[in-house]
């Protein structure tokens, strides 16, 4: 017999491999694909000593970050150190080396994800980010 719980975490679990495959691989379709069109979106942190926020609800919106996030920083050296799933939601600390494209500049990062998924799409995405 399969235990529902089970199922929800294996669910969930496959959302947040596709949601970091995606990112890591630089596939903006794939990864803005996972995002509901209502889900609320979120980037908090600092860099540089400048802090940098990012706040939407919109599909196109998100989008359009994904983007620029993408078009703008690649990374390497991904390692998640902590993943949590509880009910429909799950929080990941990870680290890695974000380079950026625009200055040149490689920095050792940790990131903390507060991920809600409903279905099979992402519904909240919390990410707070800082060097190491």
């Amino acid at each position: 017999m399969t235990n529902t719980t089970d199922t929800d975490r294996e669910r969930i679990r496959r959302v947040l491999d596709e949601l970091y495959a995606a990112r890591f691989n630089g596939e903006l379709d794939r990864l803005a694909a996972l995002f509901a069109k209502t889900a609320q979106f979120r980037i908090s942190g600092s860099s540089d000593g400048k802090p940098i926020a990012i706040s939407v609800s919109d599909g196109a919106q998100i989008r359009g970050w994904l983007a620029v996030l993408l078009k703008s920083f690649s990374l390497s050296r991904h390692e998640v150190l902590t993943r949590v799933i509880d009910g429909n939601r799950a929080a990941v600390h990870w680290r890695a080396v974000i380079h950026s494209r625009i200055t040149g500049v490689s920095v050792a990062t940790e990131l903390m994800d507060l991920v809600e998924i409903s279905g099979d799409q992402i519904s909240s995405y919390v990410e707070f980010f800082a060097p190491v």
